[in-house]
């Protein structure tokens, strides 16, 4: 009997990788949360290929290469991360194949916020010390092209918002804030209107009535920003209500006065919460609110730069969200 149970003999069991127990806890609580959020809600982050999120989005140790290339799979199976922003069409036109690899990843109802391509949205190329006009900027041929026609072929049931981000202009072109309305009319007069678009604006001076009223005429959002140069999202809530809004987008990037390589360098890598911001999710919490009493839909992106760990950032806006149903 002995020798029987010696040749079945498998040995101890092997201890469960700890960041595998720590992502089911993660789950658990998430979809705890999940359960108690207000229809229309969709909370995400900034891209997704960030090695420092194993055990709270995802279960092992990868690379960043293959978290780019195959981390939504995972990444969309968090209760809380319904979508995603995709910032890499900011920087090249996105190749159909990419966009089909990212679609076979993703689950039925899952909405991707692209940025529309700096070519079309930066009024200047080049470096900031020699700054030359954009031939491109504000044309729509150039967004078609790059981005909404790929989108539009092969990734249509996973398009979210597109998100028109307006730099700062360089101090030698520096557009006054009636110059700037009057293209963005036009430019979005001739958009697809198939797709929907939130303008994001990175230059306070434009954040005007006629803005406000250029979004209505066309039926875009605005993008609610925490940014280095911006005023807190609750003040531009109070210039520009979001519940007039059809839908509303709201990104969580910097807190206003830090800059974006010293966040990086002092968050790294990106698995826990360094500097809280209560004002700034109270502030997240009553936009949010506010649209989904009307029946709308809100995207909430949260960048690492914010607080130090997206993930965990969307946990604590989650949580506050639930207590406030």
């Amino acid at each position: 009997m002995t020798d029987q149970l010696a040749l079945f003999d498998t040995g101890p069991l092997a201890e469960p990788d700890p960041s595998v127990l720590q992502l089911e806890r993660t789950h658990r609580d998430a979809a705890a949360l999940a359960a108690r959020l207000p229809t229309g809600v969709h909370f995400g982050t900034s891209s997704w290929s960030f090695p420092g999120w194993k055990g709270l989005v995802y279960s092992g140790a990868r690379t960043q290469t293959m978290l780019a290339r195959e981390g939504l799979r995972e990444y969309a199976t968090h209760p809380l991360l319904t979508t995603v922003g995709v910032d890499r069409s900011y920087y090249a036109p996105m190749p159909a194949d990419d966009l089909q690899a990212y679609a076979r990843q993703l689950p039925d109802g899952f909405r991707c916020c692209f940025k529309a391509p700096a070519a079309v949205t930066a009024v200047a190329l080049g470096p900031p010390s020699r700054p030359t006009p954009n031939p491109n900027f504000l044309s729509v041929d150039r967004l078609v092209d790059d981005l909404l026609r790929p989108c539009d072929a092969v990734f249509r049931p996973h398009t979210g918002p597109i998100v028109l981000e307006f730099p700062p202009f360089p101090r030698t072109m520096r557009m006054e804030p009636a110059e700037f309305h009057l293209r963005l009319d036009r430019f979005m007069a001739t958009l697809p209107s198939s797709f929907d678009y939130a303008v994001e604006l990175r230059d306070a001076r434009l954040l005007t009535p006629a803005y406000r009223e250029l979004l209505g005429r066309h039926g875009a959002a605005h993008v609610y920003n925490y940014w280095s140069a911006m005023p807190m999202p609750g003040e531009q809530a109070e210039l520009l209500p979001p519940e007039e809004l059809p839908f509303s987008v709201v990104r969580l990037l910097l807190r206003p006065g830090t800059w974006y390589a010293d966040q990086r360098e002092r968050f790294r890598p990106f698995n826990r919460l360094v500097e809280p911001d209560e004002t700034m999710r109270r502030e997240v919490v009553s936009i949010a609110r506010r649209v989904v009493n009307r029946g709308r839909g809100v995207f909430v992106l949260v960048n690492n730069k914010a607080e130090g760990s997206s993930p965990l950032t969307v946990m604590a806006l989650a949580e506050r969200l639930a207590g406030a149903s």
